[in-house]
């Protein structure tokens, strides 16, 4: 069976609508502040802390020169939301101390670490699985199976 975890605590999906733990990465999508059309696709990698941002038009953020943006950041503390403090530093192998667990710890002690930009390459996956998502909530309720659904088990056995 597939497990699926719930929230840590419950997040409003406005400023961060998706956001994952996969292909060795934090990523996930974020709202531009300032144009309702607009999105940032950031990244921070696992380990080394290689961070990339850019639109959903493959433009580079303008925040990201150097050091974590915003976007970044707000990923970051909707990551600990969604998954709670101790699996995103275990998933990202952030060393840090029990007293500065919390999301701008984390952000703290990676940017400490002056990590390199990232590529950005992996920003088109993680838009169209973010699409994916959305697509499945246009979709009428229904009990009947979704043929690309079709790879998870059977939560009960047929007779």
């Amino acid at each position: 069976m597939a497990r699926v975890i719930p929230p840590a605590r419950p997040r409003k999906l406005a400023k961060v609508p998706f956001v994952e733990l996969a292909d060795g990465r934090l990523q996930g999508v974020v709202s531009s502040g300032s144009d309702i059309e607009r999105v940032y696709v950031s990244s921070v990698a696992a380990g080394s802390y290689a961070f990339a941002c850019s639109t959903n038009n493959n433009r580079p953020c303008g925040g990201a020169r150097g050091s974590f943006c915003n976007h970044i950041k707000a990923l970051i503390n909707e990551a600990v939301l969604q998954y709670g403090v101790e699996r995103v530093v275990r998933y990202l192998r952030v060393d840090i101390a029990d007293e500065e667990r919390s999301a701008q710890g984390i952000a703290a002690e990676m940017s400490g670490t002056n990590p390199p930009q990232g590529d950005a390459k992996a920003a088109a996956w993680v838009f169209s699985r973010f699409l994916r998502h959305l697509a499945y909530l246009e979709l009428a309720p229904t009990t009947a199976p979704l043929p690309e659904m079709q790879w998870f088990p059977p939560t009960r056995a047929v007779a």
